[in-house]
């Protein structure tokens, strides 16, 4: 049985069709209090739980999915089509936390398996007590793109050219590069323009998350002469106003996967997640 988060409707339905598998009908309700309370159907055999932690109570909601999950079926596996917390990766200074190390222990408790759509490093799946399998979904992102010019594959920085590379070869051809980025804080980041030549090319820019839209909106800015600019991302997060941000600075289009369910959410990670259930 498939088992949505309420974040993530739309990948439990993909995937309950794609594996001919029953998609439960979760109840949620709310005590008097605030606190939140789920009830799922009874169930046996294999539990999938499906659940993006986009916020902290996303986060409680899959604990207690697991929770009830874990008290019916045999098997309970955890997809995590988005994982939050995962870029604090490392403790930045001292007394800080390892949040997503954090969250990784507190997810394992409640399962025998985790799968995580394009974690911000692989490091994260060790931080799991449990076996975890990182999805790579980058391919799919290239589905949306057709009939393009003499087109550059562009990552914010050289940290993401594998991505980028995954979607040009997905797309089928063109040239990959990438920026230097500097970051100077969460919001503040400091981009040096590519060497690639853009003028009258389609560029596509690609990372994994799209949080503030900060870097994606600084990058386009420092494209010469592009004939267009398409922006792709496995997560679309787009935060505040990220979307109004990519849409100011001359963006043709922007789209994500269904990772975090956003009006740009143009394709399904539902397959990529199939081939590794």
């Amino acid at each position: 049985m498939i088992i949505p988060g309420s974040t993530s409707q739309e990948v439990a339905a993909a995937l309950a069709s794609a594996l001919d598998e029953p998609l439960a009908a979760v109840e949620y309700d709310r005590f008097a209090d605030g606190e939140t309370l789920v009830r799922i159907p009874e169930t046996d055999g294999r539990a999938i739980v499906v659940a993006s932690t986009v916020s902290d109570a996303a986060h409680i909601e899959l604990l207690q999915l697991q929770d009830a999950a874990g008290e019916l079926a045999e098997d309970v596996i955890t997809v995590l089509p988005y994982m939050g917390y995962a870029r604090q990766d490392k403790a930045f200074e001292t007394g800080e936390p390892v949040s997503a190390r954090a969250m990784a222990k507190a997810i394992s408790t409640g399962t025998d398996r985790v799968l995580t759509v394009n974690p911000h490093e692989d490091v994260i799946c060790d931080f799991f007590d449990v076996p975890c399998t990182p999805v790579d979904a980058a391919g799919c992102l290239a589905e949306p793109l057709s009939d393009l010019s003499d087109p550059l594959f562009l990552s914010p920085d050289s940290g993401a050219i594998e991505l980028a590379e995954t979607v040009r070869d997905a797309y089928g051809g063109g040239q990959t590069d990438y920026f230097e980025k500097v970051r100077h804080s969460d919001t503040e980041v400091a981009i040096q323009p590519s060497d690639a030549d853009t003028s009258g090319r389609d560029v596509v820019l690609v990372d994994d998350i799209i949080a503030t839209g900060s870097t994606m909106s600084t990058a386009i800015e420092q494209l010469q002469g592009p004939s267009s600019v398409f922006v792709t991302c496995v997560h679309p997060m787009l935060a505040s106003n990220a979307r109004s941000k990519l849409a100011n600075a001359g963006v043709d289009a922007v789209y994500g996967t269904d990772t975090i369910e956003r009006a740009v959410s143009a394709v399904s990670v539902a397959p990529a997640i199939v081939n590794e259930l």
